[in-house]
């Protein structure tokens, strides 16, 4: 599994072009910015309720139908409309990526300063955690711990959570080991501020891009995380649409209806995509090296 490459900010002398518009020059952030653009208010749609068709209302009249004006991406073996479903299973997979993920930054963000600032006692115990945490596959992992609990969206996002908790410990450790003899730091030290202010003004501002970067990143891991939760039964609990359960759903029909299964597919696909692109640009746009003007 990648994890963002560390980059720590360099003093210079010319003109700072803004980290949007690096971002916006950018062909993979440009791209990645308008793919998850799309599929972020897709998502608000279903969550608004402003969906062509209920989701989960079955239609068995239209069973099996194509792609059509009615309905875009087809309709299952329950004549739901594949289309809506897409949209809030984006949703539903949104909602668990950002609570997995934000609560992994956190953590694992104030744990990977801690051990790189203190270190000594602090640095053991977490190193520990981290190494174990790493001696597992991730989706194994992910898939002991939501089986161990009970099948609710919280619980998921939870699980993932502890999955990637370690990779922010490793992102953020490395740079706060540099940031700690940097000159800046060792000057605040002797001007007698307090460890809070050197770790709240100095050290964390200048270890977040790297930290935002890997937030990108993590949520298309943890997008596939749910999806793949999905496809083997513990992912979002039914009736909330889950990509990946409607791919299982389409195993056993895509002889006959090949659509049941290509929507889903595209859908996670296009958000992946657009997450590791934007991520992508996200990696070049806040890197101070390409952020200077002559």
């Amino acid at each position: 599994m990648d994890v963002a490459a560390p980059s720590l900010p360099a003093a210079t002398g010319r003109t700072r072009v803004p980290a949007w518009r690096r971002l916006l020059h950018s062909h993979s952030g440009l791209i990645g910015v308008l793919l998850t653009a799309i599929i972020v208010v897709l998502a608000a749609a279903a969550v608004l309720g402003l969906t062509p068709h209920d989701p989960i209302a079955q239609a068995p009249i239209d069973r099996l139908q194509g792609p059509s004006p009615t309905y875009w991406f087809g309709t299952d073996q329950f004549g739901r409309d594949i289309f809506s479903r897409s949209i809030a299973g984006v949703a539903n997979s949104l909602t668990v990526a950002v609570v997995a993920v934000s609560l992994s930054a956190v953590i694992g963000t104030l744990a990977g300063v801690s051990a790189g600032f203190f270190g000594g006692r602090v640095r053991a115990p977490v190193l520990a955690v981290t190494n174990v945490l790493f001696a597992f596959p991730p989706l194994l992992l992910a898939l002991a711990l939501a089986s161990a609990f009970a099948r609710t969206w919280l619980t998921i996002a939870m699980a993932i959570a502890i999955v990637y908790i370690p990779i922010f410990v490793r992102v953020t450790r490395g740079p706060v080991l540099s940031l700690r003899e940097s000159d800046f730091v060792k000057a605040a030290r002797v001007l007698g501020f307090p460890t809070s202010r050197i770790l709240f003004r100095h050290v964390l501002p200048n270890i977040l891009p790297i930290v935002i970067v890997q937030v990108t990143l993590s949520m298309s891991w943890a997008v596939l995380t749910e999806a793949s939760l999905s496809f083997l039964g513990l992912g979002t609990p039914p009736p909330a649409p889950s990509l990946g359960s409607m791919v299982l759903d389409a195993k056993t029909l895509v002889d006959l209806a090949w659509w049941t299964m290509a929507a889903p597919g595209a859908v996670i696909v296009t958000f992946v995509v657009g997450l590791n692109l934007l991520g992508d640009g996200l990696r070049d746009a806040l890197d101070p090296r390409h952020g200077d003007s002559a």
